[in-house]
Order: C-alpha cells, then sequence, then structure tokens
C-alpha cells in the first residue's frame, strides 16, 4: 500500500533517552523543561523572535484570533484545511470569502478590498500546501484598512519568503506540527508573533490565565503541550534537513515522470523558499480526477483530495467562490513521504499514464 503520507519516525531509542529522562524528573506537562527547550531550538532553527508551542495548529489559530481581538468579519480564504474556517466560527467570527488565485491557489489580494466591509477586523490567510501568499499585497491592503494579519502557515515548517522564515510575516502566524507534517511532534503546533508583548498574552491563554498558582491575568484555555510530545519535535528535529532534501528530491522525480501529462502544478511564490511539502497536481476535470483517483486506489495507491470540498459549500457558511469550487474538484495530491522509493514513485506514474489515457 501507497499512501498519500505517512509521519517520520525517528530511531526509536534516540526518542527512548528523552522518555527516559522524563520519568526520571516525573515532570509530564505544565511548562517542563523539554516545552521549553523545544521552543528555543526552534527560535534558533528557524531564526523567529517568538515561538510558543501549544497542544495543536487549530488550538493555535484559536489563540491568535483571540489575542488579536477579532470579532465580526474576517476575510478568509475558501481553499484550506476546514480548521481555518472553524476557527474563525468557534470564536464567533463570520468568515467572508475571497476567492482563490487558480495558479497558486492562495488568496487572490487583487479581490481582498472588494470584500472589506466597517465590520472588516482582519485577514486569515493560509499559505497553501507551504507556497507562500503574496505577503507583500496583503500586508499593504492591513495597513491602509488597519487590519489585523494571522497566517495559517500549518503547511510551511522551514518554509522561507524573501530569505526569512514564512512564519515572521503577519501579526501572528500559526503552525502545524501534527504528524503527517515535514516536522512533527505527534500532535501539537505552534504560534509565532514578532510582537512580545503578544507572546507574553498568548502564554497566559494557552495555561489558563495563570500568572503563578494562585491567581490569573484573565480568561484562558488548556492549550499547552507536554513533555512526551516535545520530546519527539526534539528528536525530530535533528533529521529536518534530510527531510526537506528527501522531499525535493521526489518532487523533482515526481515532475520528471509526469511531464507531459495534461496535470497543472502550482505556480510557487518564492521557488528558493519552498519546502515540498506536498505535491499537488490539477486534472483538466473532475470525471478525469475521479477516475484516476479510482484507479490509483484499485491498485493500492491512496492520493487525497485536498482540498475537497471548497470551505465555502460548508453548511454553516455562505459564499461564492467558483476558482475554489472548480480547483477543489479537480485537485489531488500525491503521494510524498520520507521512505517513499523511486519505484513506488513510478507505480503512481504508470497508473496515472494508464488513468489519462496516455501509453
Amino acid at each position: 500500500m501507497i499512501p498519500v503520507t505517512k509521519p517520520f519516525l525517528p530511531p526509536i531509542s534516540q526518542y527512548q533517552e528523552y522518555i527516559e529522562g522524563i520519568w526520571k524528573r516525573n515532570w509530564l506537562t505544565n511548562n517542563g523543561p523539554l516545552v521549553n527547550e523545544l521552543e528555543l531550538k526552534l527560535k534558533d532553527y528557524l531564526n523567529v523572535d517568538n515561538v510558543l508551542f501549544v497542544s495543536n495548529g487549530t488550538i493555535a489559530i484559536q489563540l491568535a484570533i483571540k489575542a488579536l481581538g477579532l470579532k465580526e468579519e474576517v476575510i478568509t480564504t475558501p481553499f484550506s484545511y476546514v480548521a481555518t474556517t472553524s476557527s474563525l466560527v468557534w470564536e464567533g467570527c463570520t468568515p467572508v470569502y475571497v476567492d482563490i488565485d487558480p495558479d497558486t491557489l492562495n488568496i487572490d489580494p487583487k479581490k481582498i478590498e472588494d470584500a472589506i466591509t466597517p465590520k472588516t477586523t482582519g485577514i486569515l490567510a493560509t499559505h497553501c500546501f507551504g507556497n507562500p501568499c503574496d505577503i507583500d499585497s496583503i500586508q499593504k491592503i492591513a495597513k491602509k484598512y488597519h487590519l489585523k494579519v494571522i497566517y495559517d502557515a500549518a503547511h510551511c515548517f522551514a518554509t522561507k519568503y524573501q530569505g526569512r522564515s514564512v512564519f515572521e510575516f503577519g501579526d501572528i502566524s500559526t503552525t502545524s506540527f501534527h504528524a503527517t507534517k515535514l516536522f512533527h511532534t505527534v500532535e501539537g503546533g505552534g504560534v509565532f508573533t514578532n510582537d512580545k508583548g503578544l507572546a507574553e498574552q498568548i502564554a497566559y491563554f494557552r495555561n489558563f490565565g495563570h500568572d503563578g498558582p494562585e491567581q490569573f491575568m484573565g480568561v484562558g484555555i488548556n492549550g499547552k503541550n507536554s513533555e512526551l510530545h516535545a520530546a519527539m519535535g526534539l528528536v525530530n528535529l535533528g533529521f529536518i534537513d534530510s527531510i526537506l532534501v528527501k522531499r525535493k528530491q521526489q518532487t523533482d522525480y515526481y515532475q520528471k515522470i509526469l511531464k507531459g501529462l495534461p496535470l497543472k502544478t502550482i505556480k510557487l511564490q518564492d521557488y528558493e523558499g519552498f519546502n515540498y511539502a506536498y505535491f499537488p497536481v490539477v486534472f483538466d476535470s473532475e470525471d478525469i480526477t475521479l477516475k484516476a483517483k479510482k484507479i490509483l486506489e484499485d491498485n493500492q495507491i491512496f492520493p487525497r483530495r485536498y482540498f475537497y470540498p471548497s470551505l465555502s459549500k460548508l453548511s454553516y457558511v455562505t459564499g461564492k467562490t467558483p476558482v475554489s469550487d472548480d480547483i477543489s474538484s479537480r485537485i489531488l495530491c500525491l503521494p510524498v513521504y520520507y521512505d517513499l522509493t523511486r519505484e513506488e514513485q513510478d507505480l503512481v506514474g504508470r497508473f496515472l499514464y494508464k488513468a489519462l489515457s496516455i501509453k
């Protein structure tokens, strides 16, 4: 079987070393030493000012919304994982969809201003598949209309934009450290901001608002993460450069073996800074997409329709997004993971040729 992805697992002996230390200290959670060590090492590796390790990428978005005081309408993308939209709704905001660019698959900045109303308080944009948004254009609009900006950078570990970590941009950037991501802590997420005051506020938010054992700075939630998860992150961080090299090699090989097929790949915003986290392809029609998916699955190869359906189709929101609707009906993400072999990629390519009736 060839799944769309597999979690990277480091040598178990290296993880066990950290686990033995956790057992000796008997300190499992509540801002333990490994959580602090991971945050410091992530700051150093990513060259960012502030990083907070939290329980998952969805909580990261919700903490960002709360910290920035977003309310009423927030402009966002219809082409993302459901957590981008559901977090806004969960926090009492109204998602206002702006359609995507058909080439980058990110929110189209040329359409943002038309969606701004007196009720608009912010922009929540996704760097889809690790491909940065047009950050400069979004920032100009945000500055003009005094809007806060959150970037859902769940796919973006190690992605750079103009030579800097993509996590440095926006008022707050968030990411996921879920097991399926390039860098993972099994479950987990990160919040990034250049604003020290915001970072301190979010640190209180993620721990019930505690300011010491018997007093509180205000309302908070349980957004902490554990020593066990931090241990996995610390081990995996030692392998991230190798993981990134492998993903680029796999992407280059897919591009080689699929050359000439009627498939469209995404237009990159920054070729030098891309992390190659996913390999999405867009077919000419939904019928062909479903045919390809079936042929692959009949042969134990399991791509995913990332992202389907378009979020504007959710039952609890409204919005007209024809480009996103169209792309979501025609896209498949092909398998990529650390130990995927070239022989397995050849199999994927062979069945795609068959699906597209090319010999």
